[in-house]
């Protein structure tokens, strides 16, 4: 029985991958506290921002079973990502442009 009636397969997670993705997301949670502390100058979005994703990276995998899902399902959820992107590369450029007033 490795197909369910909407043929869809089955996956099943054990409570061990969970427990040990919980407690990645815990050490990188303590990593985002501790370096909070030290100034990275320019790149301190950057640095937040890189562990954040990492962490939303496990979540969606595991958690949100996205580790398990066909092309078309990683497509839908990596799409908002582009967006989002398209976003803040579009307000990067209208705070530049704002610089030099036309």
């Amino acid at each position: 029985m490795s197909e369910n009636t909407n043929g869809h397969e089955k996956h099943i997670t054990s409570y061990t991958t969970y427990f040990l993705v919980w407690v990645a997301l815990m050490i990188l949670t303590f990593i985002t506290v501790y370096i909070s502390y030290f100034d990275f100058g320019q790149l301190n979005i950057a640095v937040a921002m890189f562990v954040a994703s990492i962490k939303a990276g496990a979540v969606a995998l595991f958690f949100m079973h996205l580790k398990f899902e066909d092309p078309i399902t990683w497509l839908y959820a990596l799409f908002p990502i582009g967006l989002l992107f398209l976003l803040i590369g579009m307000t990067i450029l209208d705070t530049f442009t704002r610089i030099f007033p036309i």
